[in-house]
């Protein structure tokens, strides 16, 4: 069987300018679909139109194939009723071989070709294609469309939308030919019989076609709600999952419930509306085709006792108006489908056919990094609103400097390195390094030039080797366990053990690292950090979750990995800071002051008073002991 060469007729991962199909297919594009439900289909088909037109082909074929089988139904009652049984076949050899080819060889090689088209070269080939490029234009999305919705709702839409396009397309394929090739000869063969035998044909064509202009554009919009709720409840169901452990200690299992039923209930209500339009379809449906074979069989029965058609018309007559009241019954149901089919994908483009939200300038050139000064100049950022966080902010970071942010929630430490690392983009000003201004860059190149360990560590739900070695994705075994030494975090790996049965630098990490504690997450992020070994280091509370003993041995290597490396760290905890080169201090968006830890001490400013607040705050316990 030829299953292999229809199966690599697509490649389902061709990565961006280069031919998905074998078949007359175009690159496949680097921006994403289109935003209208035209223009997305024909994204995607387009990579695979050679692969669809065999499938239009194909669709004909079977479609012409089982059409000809009431009129051999009618030509053999017709041979029966003029030959005598003992010259049936001397006379009429010729015509009965030609209808047992076509039974026993024509359709099921028809089926055939029509099958290794549908299941070997689309089925899994274009899903995998369409979800292979639907995930990478999202991912490369910038992080505030992440943040603005579940991630379980966008994934949704990644995996749903594959099948359905397909599905919906192969669909309307089969379902076009069958109707077309149906009624066309029904009306043909039978107003060559007799046109008044076509009228009840004819008849029924006009009110199907009635019906649907009547069904499908309401079945369009109720399939596409249905859609939508279906992926925010899933939306709701992976929030609820994700955070179990809140869930958990807030002992909120009652109003996660209550959560997960008002998605259940939106969805069970759309979906409803939905059903009600597939009953009133089947129902006209079948009351349509209960008038159509009724009046066919009459139409031929009174012409046939008028003399006015042979008994071979009739036998053509009720079997074809048989065969398209099931297969318009078919239709209707393919119809359903189809639709529910377009709402998935309708509902799908909003998270897929969205422009990059922080795409690369045109003429983005990759950074280069020789010596690692930073600069913000003038820079004013608020996140859209009119009060900015920062305000004309000014700062130089000179090459192999190690400087420390300071300020209370919300001064805008976390805004700087978020502007630094290109995830928002300054409303004015401009932030350069080593004299490139960071607008004109790549985010890839720019992001490969800086290292980050970031409060919030999550870990991939990997192998402890595959977290770390994302750092540097080239980097040996023995570089692994090198940086995990530096890390201090090589003592615990070893003894890590995940319930397959796999342990040390294989052991998994579940999902965000949630088998970890808090500072062995952070352990394993400074290992990662220390094997990518970036020009340009930025600790957002690296050291947060450990404790002081853990601190202590993990500063001795961050020494060691700061050198000759330009770095900038935020850190609460002051005594974390103290020994940076400077430290800056950020008020509303400004820097209120900078300077060593002993000169802002001597200058008893704002510095002075964080610094007595944190150190004076065991104070009464030391008292009371």
């Amino acid at each position: 069987m030829p299953f292999r060469f229809f199966e690599t007729l697509v490649d389902p991962v061709a990565p961006p300018g280069r031919p998905a199909a074998r078949l007359g297919g175009v690159p496949v594009p680097e921006e994403p679909p289109p935003r209208t439900l035209i223009g997305f289909y024909r994204h995607f088909i387009g990579q695979a139109r050679g692969l669809f037109a065999a499938l239009f082909f194909a669709g004909l074929l079977v479609a012409l194939v089982d059409a000809a089988i009431p009129t051999m139904i009618g030509t053999l009652v017709s041979l029966l009723s003029t030959h005598a049984p003992d010259r049936l076949w001397d006379e009429a050899w010729p015509v009965l071989l030609g209808m047992a080819a076509i039974v026993l060889l024509g359709r099921p090689l028809a089926l055939l070709l029509q099958n290794l088209i549908t299941q070997q070269g689309i089925n899994a080939n274009v899903t995998s294609m369409i979800r292979w490029q639907s995930h990478w234009h999202v991912i490369r999305q910038g992080l505030p469309f992440f943040q603005e919705d579940f991630a379980g709702r966008i994934a949704n839409r990644v995996m749903q939308a594959g099948p359905a396009l397909r599905e919906s397309v192969v669909q309307v394929v089969n379902a076009v030919w069958y109707i077309l090739v149906y009624g066309t000869a029904a009306l043909l063969l039978l107003a060559d019989a007799d046109w008044r035998l076509a009228l009840p044909i004819a008849a029924w064509f006009l009110l199907y076609a009635t019906l649907l202009r009547f069904i499908v554009p309401r079945m369009r919009d109720r399939s596409r709600e249905a859609s939508a709720q279906r992926s925010a409840l899933t939306g709701r169901i992976v929030d609820s999952y994700t955070n179990v452990q809140t869930v958990k200690l807030f002992a909120r299992a009652r109003q996660e419930d209550e959560f997960a039923r008002e998605g259940v209930l939106a969805l069970t209500e759309a979906f409803r509306r939905q059903m009600r339009l597939v009953t009133l379809n089947g129902f006209g449906l079948a009351t349509l085709n209960a008038a159509m074979v009724t009046g066919t069989a009459a139409m031929a029965i009174w012409l046939w006792t008028q003399g006015e058609i042979g008994i071979g018309a009739v036998a053509t007559a009720l079997p074809m108006a048989w065969q398209i009241a099931n297969i318009s019954g078919w239709v209707a149901f393919n119809v359903t489908s189809i639709f529910e089919s377009i709402g998935v994908v309708q509902e799908a483009m909003n998270s897929i056919a969205v422009p990059p939200t922080a795409p690369d300038p045109p003429g983005a050139v990759p950074l280069r990094v020789p010596r690692g000064e930073i600069r913000f100049e003038k820079v004013r950022f608020g996140y859209g609103r009119e009060a900015g966080v920062l305000e004309g902010f000014d700062l130089r970071i000179r090459p192999g400097e190690r400087v420390g942010l300071v300020g209370h929630s919300g001064a805008g430490k976390s805004t700087m390195v978020n502007l630094l690392l290109g995830f928002f983009r300054p409303e004015e000003g401009r932030i350069t390094v080593d004299g490139q201004d960071i607008a004109g860059v790549t985010q890839e190149s720019l992001r490969g030039a800086i290292g980050v360990v970031t409060q919030d560590t999550a870990l991939l739900h990997r192998s402890i080797r595959d977290n770390i070695r994302y750092g540097r994705p080239e980097a040996t075994e023995a570089e692994i366990e090198a940086a995990s030494e530096r890390a201090a975090a090589a003592g615990f790996i070893r003894e890590l053990r995940d319930w397959r049965g796999r342990d040390g630098y294989d052991a998994h990490v579940g999902e965000r690292g949630v088998k970890l504690s808090g500072g062995q997450r952070q352990r394993v992020a400074i290992a990662r950090v220390l094997l990518k070994d970036a020009p340009v280091l930025v600790l957002d509370e690296a050291t947060s979750a450990l404790d002081s003993e853990a601190e202590a041995a993990i500063q001795e290597r961050l020494e060691e990995l700061m050198a000759g490396k330009t770095v900038i760290a935020i850190a609460h905890r002051l005594s974390t800071l103290s020994r940076m080169d400077r430290l800056v201090v950020l008020e509303r968006g400004r820097i209120a002051e900078e300077g060593t830890h002993a000169a802002l001490l001597r200058h008893d400013g704002v510095y002075a008073r964080l610094w007595r607040q944190q150190s004076g705050a065991f104070a009464p316990a030391a008292a009371a002991q």
